[in-house]
């Protein structure tokens, strides 16, 4: 049976993230319209560009960095800059007529800088959304709560593997766990700002357009930004040895042709994970009559994912040291199928696709945390569903031959051929034995394709 709790399940693992919703380019808040230009010493100070590199205070931390790369460096005047492109739209949006302290608070009439952004000054009001958006946006900020994008997926794992249960005892954690995490994790579970209005902080950070509101946040600049080694260079077929998906070269899909704003801000439920959504994409909403399309999806349509013949090699890497070496297991192309990790969420299938992750038992030792206190209550690789989909791959491309040619393990003259595209306990390292060897397929396949 297909996945009867999620609704509309999900095709892509690593959404591209794209927050959508109200706050856009020429919204009218509503009992809002924009007023005639009044210009105060904000907008005086902050469309000066000499102004701003005259009074700016330097960067004291190197820019973040994460899966891909150093962040593209902007100098902080560059980052507060209002008056490049999209400010003349900016002013005509209803966000306009909030007022700059309508959101980060301070004082508009102030002259000095120091003045200006005193007493309740917010840098990034949307780290505050339950109260600078809610306002105008009550259902997107009350749903967004439980949003993955929020980061209550990841802030549940690491909560559960510090021995708590869950998401929401995540404020228990030490300080400097949380600390961690804020500097870290954080750079790309964000809120509104970082989809909406600034660039990621992993792209740089900083008015993308002027301050202007985007309702549709750009797939290159904002989702492919923060899921640029697990999902866009997937997507786009740049990772090594890859060709690009094949929605993107026929349909010329972007991000929102699979993903809505339900799914990317959240449905205010609590999930564990995003794969617990209520609506997701799905295959099938496409693709009808795949049960009998053919002889292997009528074979093998309710044994696992269809990534499991139609995803190409994908990105992996593991054992992070956050904020110090990171990522000690390097990033290599692999393709790994196992028992289904999540078979509560995705029933029905006994195999899947997975990737390692980021997990090892002393991930925050440089905050503080010497190790996980329940380390093994979640495997080190995951349920996952690449962004690189062909019709035909190694393992569709059978020729005269059968799926049993390409994907299943058979013994030739003492060789097991394609064992490597199975995840044994002999994959794992000593550390990943205890948390993972339950989803490894050791014993789970048919012992005449070992012998």
């Amino acid at each position: 049976m297909r996945n009867s709790k999620i609704g509309s399940g999900l095709v892509l693992t690593f959404v591209i993230l794209l927050i959508t919703g109200i706050g856009c380019t020429n919204y009218q808040i509503p009992g809002k319209t924009p007023p005639e230009p009044k210009v105060n010493n904000c907008e005086i100070c902050h469309t000066d560009l000499a102004r701003l590199v005259e009074v700016h205070t330097p960067d004291t931390a190197a820019p973040v960095g994460g899966c891909g790369g150093d962040a593209p460096h902007y100098e902080p005047y560059d980052r507060v800059f209002m008056g490049g492109n999209g400010y003349d739209a900016f002013k005509e949006s209803g966000h306009y007529a909030v007022g700059c302290t309508g959101c980060h608070n301070g004082d508009s009439d102030a002259v000095e800088k120091d003045l200006a952004h005193s007493g309740d000054y917010i840098k990034h009001p949307s780290m505050y959304y339950e109260d600078k958006c809610a306002s105008c946006h009550q259902e997107i900020t009350d749903n967004f709560v439980t949003s993955i994008h929020n980061g209550t997926g990841q802030k549940r794992t690491v909560a559960m593997r510090s021995g708590l249960s869950g998401a929401s005892e995540f404020d228990q954690l030490p300080e400097h766990q949380i600390e961690g995490y804020n500097n870290n994790c954080a750079q790309c579970h964000g809120t509104c700002g970082n989809c909406h209005v600034v660039r990621p902080p992993v792209g740089g950070g900083g008015l993308s357009a002027g301050h202007n509101f985007n309702k549709t946040p750009d797939m290159f600049n904002v989702c492919i930004t923060c899921h640029v080694s697990r999902g866009g260079h997937a997507y786009l077929g740049v990772s090594p040895g890859t060709q690009p998906d094949v929605h993107l070269t026929q349909n010329a899909y972007d991000c929102l042709s699979c993903h809505d704003g339900h799914e990317l801000h959240g449905d205010g439920a609590p999930v564990d994970q995003r794969y617990a959504y209520t609506e997701l994409p799905e295959c099938e909403t496409c693709h009808s009559g795949l049960e009998s399309d053919n002889s292997y999806h009528s074979m093998h349509y309710d044994d696992f994912n269809c990534q499991v013949c139609h995803s190409q090699v994908y990105n992996n890497c593991g054992s992070c040291h956050i904020h110090g070496e990171g990522a000690r297991v390097p990033a290599y192309m692999d393709f790994k199928i196992a028992a289904n990790p999540i078979p509560d969420v995705k029933e029905g299938y006994d195999f899947a696709l997975v990737r390692r992750t980021l997990a090892a038992p002393d991930n925050w030792e440089l905050y503080g945390v010497d190790e996980y206190a329940n380390f093994a209550v979640h495997p080190t690789y995951n349920y996952t569903t690449p962004h690189n989909i062909l019709r035909v791959t190694d393992r569709t491309d059978v020729g005269t031959g059968s799926c049993a040619s390409n994907c299943h393990i058979r013994n030739d003259g003492g060789t097991l051929i394609n064992k490597e595209l199975y995840l044994f306990q002999s994959d794992l390292l000593e550390w990943e034995l205890e948390a993972t060897s339950g989803i490894t397929v050791d014993d789970k396949l048919p012992a005449s394709w070992m012998n």
